[in-house]
C-alpha cells in the first residue's frame, strides 16, 4: 500500500472530490486526492509522509480565480481551513491566516478601528491568494500593506518569511511557486475612524454592484490590464461584449468579466478566453495575459 493510499484509508485524504462546487464558476471535474488541513501540525505531518513530493499539487483557496478542467485535477489538492482562517492583532499590525477571506478581513479591521485594508472588501479571494497574486483594486495592492508572509515549501517542509521585495511583488505577480503555500501574512494598518472605514467599504461595494456583474457565475477579472488601458475597456472598444462560447459570454456590464450560465463547462470558459485573446491581438496588436488560473487542462 502506498503512503497516499494509507492516508486515504485513514480518512486523512479524500478521493475523487468534486472541485466545481469549490470554485466561483461551479464547473470542472474532481480532484484525484484532496486533503483539508486545519492546523500547522496536520500540515507538517502530511508533508512528512512524502506524498507531496511525488504528486502534482494544487493549493485551493476560495476558488475565485480558478478554472478546473472538466476532466478534473489528477494530483493532490491542499485546502486550508480552521486555524488558517484566523486573524490576530498586535497594535496596528494585523496577521491573517492564508484561508482568511479578504472581505471579512477588511470588515474586521475596520471594526477594530484599523484603516488601510478596506480595498480587500472588493476582492473575493483569500489572504494566501492575495499574496501570491499581489491582488489589488481601487488603486491599492497587497504589497502596499504587506510586512511579510510566512511561506512553506510543500515538498521539503522548509519555511521562510519574506517581505514584498523578496517576494518580487509587482502587478498581479510574486515569485511564490506552485509548490509553495502561504501560511499567513502580516499587514501594517493605521488607527482611524471606524465610521469612515465603513463608509469606504460601502463605497467600494456600491461601485462593484453598479459596475460589475454581481450575482452571476464568474471569476472576476479574466485578463490583467495592459499598459495605458484596462482590459475591459479594450475588449469593449473592439465590440466583443456578448461574444459567446457555449454557455459562457463576455459580460455586457463589464467586458473583462466572463459570465457562465447553468450549462457552462470549463472548456467553454477556456475556449472563450482563448478566442478573446486571439481577437484582441488580431484587432489591436495587444497581448492579453490571463489573470485567472487554469488547472488540469492539456497544454
Amino acid at each position: 500500500m502506498t503512503p497516499l493510499n494509507r492516508l486515504v484509508e485513514q480518512g486523512k485524504v479524500l478521493e475523487n472530490v468534486p472541485l466545481g462546487p469549490l470554485t466561483s464558476y461551479k464547473s470542472g471535474g474532481p480532484a484525484r486526492y484532496l486533503a483539508e488541513i486545519e492546523d500547522m501540525e496536520s500540515l507538517r505531518a502530511l508533508i512528512a509522509t512524502g506524498v507531496m513530493a511525488s504528486h502534482p499539487l494544487l493549493v485551493l483557496g476560495r476558488g475565485s480565480n480558478l478554472v478546473v478542467a472538466d476532466a478534473g485535477f489528477a494530483g493532490l489538492v491542499i485546502r486550508l481551513r480552521g486555524g488558517f482562517a484566523e486573524t490576530r492583532f498586535e497594535g496596528t499590525a494585523v496577521t491573517a491566516g492564508s484561508a482568511a477571506p479578504l472581505p471579512r478581513l477588511a470588515r474586521t479591521c475596520v471594526d477594530q478601528g484599523l484603516r488601510g485594508l478596506e480595498f480587500f472588501v472588493g476582492i473575493p479571494g483569500s489572504v494566501g491568494g492575495a499574496v501570491r497574486q499581489n491582488a489589488g483594486c481601487f488603486g491599492s495592492e497587497t504589497k502596499d500593506r504587506l510586512v511579510e508572509a510566512r511561506i512553506i515549501d510543500l515538498r521539503t517542509g522548509t519555511t521562510r518569511a519574506d517581505g514584498p521585495d523578496a517576494l518580487e511583488m509587482s502587478y498581479r505577480h510574486s515569485n511564490i511557486g506552485s509548490d509553495d503555500l502561504v501560511i499567513d501574512a502580516t499587514f501594517e494598518t493605521e488607527r482611524g475612524d471606524a465610521g469612515e472605514g465603513r463608509r469606504k467599504i460601502r463605497e467600494i461595494t456600491r461601485w462593484r454592484r453598479d459596475n460589475q456583474p454581481g450575482g452571476t457565475l464568474n471569476a472576476g477579472s479574466v485578463f490583467k490590464n495592459p499598459p495605458e488601458i484596462s482590459a475591459g475597456e479594450l475588449i469593449d472598444s473592439l465590440g466583443l461584449k456578448g461574444h459567446r462560447v457555449g454557455d459562457v459570454a463576455v459580460s455586457d456590464k463589464h467586458a473583462n468579466f466572463f459570465v457562465a450560465g447553468p450549462e457552462a463547462t470549463s472548456e467553454d470558459v477556456r475556449r472563450l478566453v482563448e478566442e478573446i485573446k486571439d481577437r484582441v491581438l488580431e484587432l489591436s496588436g495587444t497581448i492579453l495575459e490571463p489573470e485567472i488560473q487554469f488547472v488540469g487542462f492539456r497544454k
